[in-house]
């Protein structure tokens, strides 16, 4: 018998596998870079929206790497991309999971109403969704709805602890910002001994009352208009092809601090290519997507030459592959999504700038610098 408190487990034995004498891994299983056309994305809206509108109101595809395991389907090893479709007067059923959200809206417009904020949105804006935030999604416009939902579900999947609700109700909601300070700051839930040192190299211990009760740090539904954005975006133009590094501005939300994210798994950049523009080869242990919504152009992944077009959504840099990207005689406006904010805490972002420069483990020591400060002089 199983239900919510119960479970049935299969029996089975743990091994031991003797690693003695053997190298210390086994070769990565490297995830081909993968582009997913603007035909294909199209004919997949037109799928979706040809369908009757189903109770929950979710017209949803996941876009699946072939590499990908049936358990966990997603885009990259640790990142799902979900393609969503809303006709015009149409809403989805309020839903939420233990995943945090990058969403980006490809085409139309509409609204969100994530943890009780109101989100206007329009074509090729950004916003997050915090964990357990129950979300529902409205197309108030007069035109078809798209949106492009970046998620660390697959994470969960490989964990086995990816829980979904469907249909939530409001009452077990997260717990309102200012209640939870006044929690945070009342004495009588403190512990009276404390954290004190076991050791003199910084070292300490911790009550069981402080471990289940860690200080709660407000996560906020975060909007990045796109219109906003493309006015400070288009000045790095004036950087000329003499900048080394890559014209980009990050949504940053501060409750991921100095991991640099827009979610705790994710950052997301909005990036400018002037025409002919071609960086340089670099690589990373976090995996990147890109969305070109302008402009056409090249990446070169681990060798191989992959051609792009606005429209089109790829899988450009699988972690650790040497990579760059280059633009043909217009600009490519892109939205980068990657799982460096998570590498980056676990501290396993390395990360090679420069091919003739040994990697670094981002966070842990300093990183590089452009020349931008020297073009400004």
């Amino acid at each position: 018998m199983s239900n919510e408190f119960r479970k049935d487990f299969k029996a089975g034995k743990t091994r031991f596998i003797d690693r003695t004498g053997k190298p210390l891994i086994d070769e990565n299983d490297y995830w081909a870079p993968m582009i997913i056309s603007k035909e294909d994305i199209d004919a997949e809206i037109e799928r979706l929206a040809s369908m009757p509108v189903p109770a929950n109101g979710r017209r949803e595809s996941l876009i699946a790497h072939p590499q990908s395991e049936a358990n966990a389907p997603g885009l990259a090893p640790g990142i799902q991309v979900k393609l969503s479709v809303l006709k015009p007067g149409e809403k989805s059923a309020p839903f939420r999971h233990n995943a945090t959200e990058v969403n980006f809206c490809i085409r139309g417009s509409g609204h969100t109403v994530v943890a009780g904020k109101t989100i206007a949105f329009q074509q090729y804006d950004v916003w997050n969704h915090p964990s357990f935030a129950i979300h529902q999604h409205v197309n108030d416009g007069k035109d078809i709805q798209v949106r492009l939902t970046y998620s660390n579900v697959p994470l969960l999947q490989h964990m086995q602890t990816y829980l979904p609700e469907e249909y939530p109700s409001p009452a077990v909601h997260s717990v309102d910002p200012v209640e939870a300070k006044k929690l945070a700051d009342d004495p009588t839930r403190k512990n009276p001994f404390g954290i004190f040192p076991i050791n003199d190299d910084g070292g300490l211990l911790m009550p069981y009352e402080t471990l289940i009760n860690p200080t709660p740090v407000i996560s906020k539904a975060l909007h990045f208009s796109w219109q906003k954005a493309k006015t400070e975006l288009d000045k790095l133009e004036a950087l000329g092809k003499s900048y080394v590094g890559r014209r980009l501005y990050m949504y940053y939300n501060p409750v991921t601090g100095r991991t640099n994210g827009i979610t705790p798994n994710f950052f997301a950049t909005m990036t400018i290519r002037p025409p002919k523009i071609v960086d340089k080869p670099h690589r990373h242990s976090s995996a990147a997507i890109n969305y070109y919504f302008q402009g056409s152009g090249y990446s070169t992944v681990a060798g191989n030459r992959y051609e792009w077009k606005a429209g089109d959504l790829m899988l450009s840099a699988p972690g650790w592959a040497v990579h760059n990207h280059a633009s043909y005689d217009d600009h490519v406006y892109e939205l980068t999504v990657q799982d460096q904010p998570l590498n980056l805490y676990m501290e396993s972002l390395l990360w090679q700038e420069d091919l003739k420069h040994p990697a670094l483990v981002l966070g842990t020591e300093s990183g590089f610098e452009t020349n931008r400060q020297k073009i400004a002089a």
